[in-house]
């Protein structure tokens, strides 16, 4: 994807917007805000929710500032039940278009669950900062192309959607390895 480093502009001239949040109750907040940081430096534009908002309050915030994507964060172990509250309230404020990825202490074996519900990335510690920007831009790439969210309204319009395979997401979204800092 072309994208101007200084403003983070792709083709069509708009700048990446970003929510980053962390729904419920997780006090640790410098990882988001090590996040937001390097999407700002990366040229886009960045919210922070701030500590302690609700499920509901983080898809009000992203359909009232008109994101292109929400990326949440828990290090507390409520990814199964937080990550997804967003998505289902992103549907019934009429966000669903907004991509959501997610992060944090999230165990192996929940992300596939997360991807099926919509929540991308799924991101643990020590993933490079570049590959986290990197992936958000392609999803939003993705988005604005029209093709991210192509394969879970075609599921949906053929009754397909219980019959997915496990391998398969939601989403059209290539994963891209994480990579994980040695210990020094």
């Amino acid at each position: 994807m072309v994208h101007d480093e200084k403003t983070g502009a792709n083709p069509e001239g708009r700048r990446i917007r970003i929510l980053v949040a962390k729904p419920g109750l997780d006090g640790h907040d410098r990882g988001a805000l090590v996040l937001c940081r390097a999407f700002r430096d990366a040229g886009m534009e960045v919210i922070y929710s701030g500590l302690l908002p609700t499920p509901e309050q983080v898809a009000q915030m992203a359909v009232d500032e008109d994101v292109d994507v929400v990326a949440l964060s828990l290090l507390n172990g409520a990814h199964m039940t937080a990550f997804p509250r967003v998505v289902q309230f992103l549907k019934e404020k009429e966000g669903s278009d907004i991509a959501v990825i997610g992060g944090g202490i999230i165990p192996h074996e929940d992300k596939p669950k997360l991807e099926r519900m919509g929540i991308l990335g799924n991101f643990g510690p020590g993933t490079s900062l570049n590959t986290i920007i990197e992936y958000v831009r392609e999803v939003v790439r993705k988005k604005r192309a029209g093709t991210l969210f192509k394969r879970s309204r075609a599921s949906k319009k053929k009754g397909s959607s219980k019959k997915r395979s496990k391998k398969s997401s939601s989403y059209d979204v290539k994963k891209k390895k994480t990579g994980r800092r040695k210990p020094e």
